[in-house]
This record gives C-alpha cells, structure tokens and sequence, in this order.
C-alpha cells in the first residue's frame, strides 16, 4: 500500500487515508458502506463532540470532532468516487456561504451589534435560497432535527413576522389550554387524538421555553439527570429500608421520591 508512515498528519492525509479504505485492497467494511448505511453514525458522532463539549473535556473534544470530521470527509470521497463533488467543493461551498452571509466583514455592510447580524444573515439566507415567504423558510428547517429543536427554530420563524404571544403569560395560557384538552382525549379514550394533543402540549412547552429564555433540549437533558440522581437516591434509601420496590405501593414509593428531592 502506497501510504507514508507520520509522527504528524493533517487533513490531506485523512482525506487520502479514507480514499485508501475505500479503495481495492482497502478495508472490506468501508467499502461497502454508502450514505444511509452511515447515517446514524454521524449523528452519534456529533452528539458524542456536543458531550464533551458539556463536560469541558477539550481532550475528548478534539478526538470526538476527528470523528465528526471522518464522517463529513467519508460523505465526500463517497460522492467524489461517482464524480458529483469532492471535499475541496464542500470547503468552497461553505467557505463562499460564510463571505456572502457576512458582508459587515467582508464588503461594505453596518451591523455594529449581534442583532444586526442575525437579521442580516436571515435575510441574506432567504434571498439566496429563493425564499419568498416565512412558510419557505420554516420549509426549509430540517425534518431531521430533534423535534423540540426544530419546534423552537419553527416558532422563532414564526415569530419574526409577528405570529406570536405577546407575553410568557399567552403562551402559558395556551400550555394550559392544550392540557386540558389532551386530558379530554385521554378520558375519551380517542388514541389517535392523544398523539395529536400530546405533541400541541409539548410544542406549546417549547414556546414557554422561547418567552423565558430557556433551550428545551438543554431544560429535558437537565431533568434527565435529575432524575437518574433522584431515583438512584430512592433506589438506596430503599434497598437500606428493605423495601422492595417491585412491590411497594405508589405512597410508599413517593414518600422515598420526596425524600429524595429533599436531599438534591
């Protein structure tokens, strides 16, 4: 195999390294691979660079972006092996989306704050992907995204041309109002109007989320540990009782849950 040995690579060898995987006398598994077949593994790697950015483990940082930046070069010599583009045109595509969204730097453009900016962008955005009106743009949210991510980019769209609750309080009337008719679904027993009321319930919580300034995804990864902690509490507070949880009845069980949160 023509490859050179190095204390040191950069880039142009992770390129040639995935190339040469790729390739006869590569690896079997890497040959076979194509985009959906490795779909899930980028959406694992990023999630895996997002914790350990969480963590503030810039050691793990730099190795789980490596994984993330296999993934994007993999993608590419996938689609340079059947001639449609290589990385070098993933890099100018982003390199010239990056120039034209920012001309306060790189033409004659005043934006002197962060707001300026961000309109800027969106309405550089919308003209270059030929959207005429807000329902293109929320078009254009990715259907791929956690669905409270995307509830929140969707509302925040919606937002900028007025569509929107003056106040916490309207979109915390509204969290009420989807309740109870959720409630009203789940005693008529209708299962297909559960999901449809249950999903208006959790995008009406996304929407408080936006009026307190608060990230939904960030608020529910929060109460997920908070919950491991708590239960683990109860899960010890019990087995030291003797109280065998499988068995237990529901007051018992909540008076180790109020335990619990007591001490957190």
């Amino acid at each position: 195999m023509n490859f050179e040995q190095k204390e040191r690579y950069a880039f142009d060898d992770l390129v040639k390294i995935v190339k040469l995987l790729r390739g006869e006398g590569g690896c079997p598994w890497d040959r076979e691979q194509d985009h959906k077949s490795i779909r899930q593994n980028f959406i694992e790697e990023t999630y895996e660079a997002v914790e350990a950015i969480d963590t503030e483990d810039a050691e793990l940082l730099k190795e789980e972006l490596g994984d993330v930046m296999l993934q994007v070069v993999f993608h590419a010599v996938m689609e340079e092996e059947v001639g449609r583009f290589d990385i070098n045109d993933v890099a100018d595509g982003i390199c010239k989306k990056l120039i034209i969204r920012h001309p306060h730097v790189f033409s004659d453009v005043v934006a002197d704050n962060t707001e300026q900016v961000l309109k800027n962008w969106d309405s550089i955005k919308m003209k270059t992907k030929s959207q005429k009106t807000q329902t293109q743009a929320m078009q254009s949210v990715s259907r791929a995204l956690p669905s409270l991510m995307r509830s929140r980019k969707l509302q925040q769209k919606a937002a900028k041309v007025g569509f929107d609750w003056e106040d916490v309080y309207g979109a915390l009337d509204k969290l009420d109002e989807e309740i109870a008719e959720l409630k009203s679904a789940i005693k008529n027993g209708d299962r297909e109007n559960c999901r449809e009321e249950l999903g208006d319930v959790l995008f009406s919580a996304v929407n408080v989320s936006r009026f307190i300034d608060e990230d939904p995804e960030k608020a529910l990864y929060d109460s997920c540990e908070k919950f491991i902690d708590r239960f683990e509490k109860v899960e010890t507070s019990a087995r030291d009782k003797g109280i065998d949880m499988k068995n237990a009845d529901l007051n018992t069980l909540d008076s180790l849950w109020d335990q619990a949160k007591e001490i957190h």
